[in-house]
């Protein structure tokens, strides 16, 4: 799947954000935000307001960027999770479809592999989303061509017979 530009419809942003929103509740996470590879936001939940999401997302995503880097040091393609750790609050990324980040805030009492087993079921349900947005996006494309080439035939053909 080509996720070169993905447009994301009103329908889909609102499963986006019950899936963010259901894990952000099931895990107790202060934050949860789903970025894009460039650092844009596509759906964030949880104490939103407390934190500037937008510088959140950018560095989120060079960081993802910068330790993708490191892993090809080292002979990795990539590394599919990233873990900082804090006094009082965490960081857990998540990489989605090596396309999409999934951020998490979560407090330092909350057991660690709860936090990446609950992310590991979001990301399957996300990447499912991002499939189907991706096919529905195809299909569209497929289904807009004919009608332009139909189209374009009969304005050349209508244009060569009437130099006649």
């Amino acid at each position: 799947m080509s996720y070169e530009h993905i447009d994301i419809l009103e329908e889909d942003f609102w499963v986006l954000k019950n899936i963010t929103s259901t894990f952000q509740k099931t895990i107790d996470a202060r934050v949860v935000v789903l970025i894009d590879r460039s650092g844009q936001p596509i759906v964030s939940c949880g104490e939103t307001e407390n934190i500037d999401i937008l510088a959140f997302s950018s560095l989120v995503a060079a960081d993802y960027a910068a330790t993708s880097h490191l892993a090809g040091l080292i002979g990795e393609n990539a590394f599919a999770t990233l873990h900082h750790q804090g006094m009082e609050n965490n960081i857990f990324i998540q990489i989605i479809e090596d396309k999409f980040i999934l951020a998490i805030i979560f407090k330092s009492h909350t057991p660690l592999g709860r936090v990446k087993v609950e992310a590991l079921r979001t990301k399957e349900n996300l990447s499912e989303i991002f499939i189907k947005i991706t096919k529905k996006i195809e299909e569209d494309k497929t289904a807009a061509f004919p009608t332009e080439d139909v189209e374009i035939d009969n304005f050349l053909e209508d244009f060569f017979e009437d130099l006649h």
